[in-house]
Formats: C-alpha cells, structure tokens, sequence
C-alpha cells in the first residue's frame, strides 16, 4: 500500500485495537491529543499547521534539581526539524508543490499512538491505516512546514541525509518510536530504510558523533538496523531519549542504568 498518495482511504476508520489507547500524560499533554481514551487506535487528527521551533538555552533541570542532558530529549521543545529522527529510521518524505509529506510505517501500534502525538506537538495533523503486510502506516497531511525537511533530505527521489546531519535527543526519542526494539540480552536495535543504502554510513556516522556508535546489520542478519551495546552506550540512550511514552510496553525503552 503506498504511503504516498493522496487523501485517506475508507481502512483508514477502523484501525484493529492492537493496543490500549494510553492515558494522558500531564507532564506531555496537549489540547491537540488529549481527551477521553478510546477502546483502541481510532482514527484522530493534529490540529491546524503551525510552526514551531527550538528555545535554545542552557539545559533544564527536573524537580530533583539534576540537571537534564543537554541535547536529551527534554532539553528543548519539539520542533519540526524533530522529524530527521524519523528519515533517519525507517521514515520518508516526499514533495508536492511547495509542500511535503512524511510517512513511516511501523509494526506496533503502540508506535502509532506515540507518533501521532509526536507530530501533532509539533502542528502537523496525522492519520493512519493498517498495510498489506500486517503494519500500520502513519502520515501526515502535505504541509509548507515539512517541504524544508524534504528540501533538506531529498536527492532526486531517493532520501540521504543533509551533510550537517546531527542527531539530538529528541530526533533519537523519534527514531526510537518508529523503530527501536530491545534486543536481548543486552542491546538495542534502531531501525533503517530498507531502500536507503546511500544513507547507513552518514546516519552510523551521526550516532556515533553522538556517544551511540553501533554494529549495522545487514537485512540477513537481523536488520537493517544498527545495534547499540555496551553499558555506556545503552546508558547513554536511555538519558538521550528520556522516560518512555505512556503508551511504550514495558521493556520496549531504554532504561537508566
């Protein structure tokens, strides 16, 4: 089914309830999302476009008084540059005019929940449907916010990423949603595009910039994805990402070691 046409077909109403709809959370909640939960993942939409952009600043600090890591995920506000996390993974983009439109599908959904909430923080509304191959995809609407991102990622038709290509907690928190899985007995996996080759070496390269570097696995070996080990690394994801959304099963997340 393709992630790229236009309007909404009639399985988009009725995505089967896979996973709870999950409660509100204060700390995260937005007019746009929040409201009276549903037997499943019914069919919801963000609100009008709008543009948001990152407060730069010195990092937070939570009520215990320890201070947030900066470039975590909680270190600035979502912003729709965000969305790299989601092209870094197994995301796409595509331009129509002078707008663009981002898909991703994803295998869970638990992961839809989360990653509608994430686009409509950031002005953009989002739908979904399930696949052919047992999946969902969400999308959003075609948008002037997202034709930089596409601008950005865009070679021809084929994704790669910008050569400034850094990623931050929130791109990783992302990332993470769409395509993390826990790999036993002590890894984690981050998801990539199937089709996008050209991109693994400048995304290996950006995680390990930021203190992730990981093994990729080829599409025999378990992937494509890269893997993150090791007791710094697994730390250091967990403090990049921050807590798990409300809607995350348990041990689906990185935690704090």
């Amino acid at each position: 089914m393709s992630l790229n046409g236009l309007g909404d077909t009639p399985a988009a109403q009725s995505l089967p309830a896979l996973f709870p709809v999950p409660e509100p959370d204060p700390a995260r909640a937005d007019p746009v999302t929040s409201g009276p939960a549903t037997s499943g993942p019914s069919r919801r939409r963000g609100g009008p476009d709008r543009s948001d952009s990152a407060h730069p600043g010195p990092p937070r600090t939570d009520d215990a008084g320890r201070q947030l890591v900066f470039f975590g995920a909680d270190a600035a506000e979502p912003a729709v540059a965000d969305l790299a996390g989601l092209l870094a993974g197994p995301g796409e983009v595509v331009r129509m005019g002078g707008t663009a439109r981002l898909a991703v599908r994803v295998d869970a959904a638990w992961r839809v929940h989360v990653l509608v909430a994430e686009l409509a923080l950031r002005g953009l509304a989002a739908s979904w449907e399930p696949t052919e191959d047992q999946r969902h995809a969400v999308r959003t609407s075609y948008t002037r916010l997202l034709k930089p991102l596409a601008v950005a990622w865009l070679d021809g038709p084929a994704k790669r990423p910008p050569a400034a290509f850094h990623l931050t907690g929130r791109r990783l928190r992302l990332w993470l949603a769409a395509a993390g899985s826990p790999e036993p007995p002590g890894g984690f996996l981050l998801g990539l595009g199937a089709g996008d080759q050209r991109s693994w070496d400048a995304i290996g390269a950006a995680l390990a910039a930021a203190g992730l570097a990981g093994t990729l696995l080829d599409p025999d070996e378990g992937g494509p994805a890269y893997r993150i080990t090791g007791r710094r690394r697994l730390a250091r994801l967990a403090e990049l990402v921050g807590a798990p959304p409300p809607a995350t099963p348990p041990d689906a997340w990185p935690e704090p070691r």
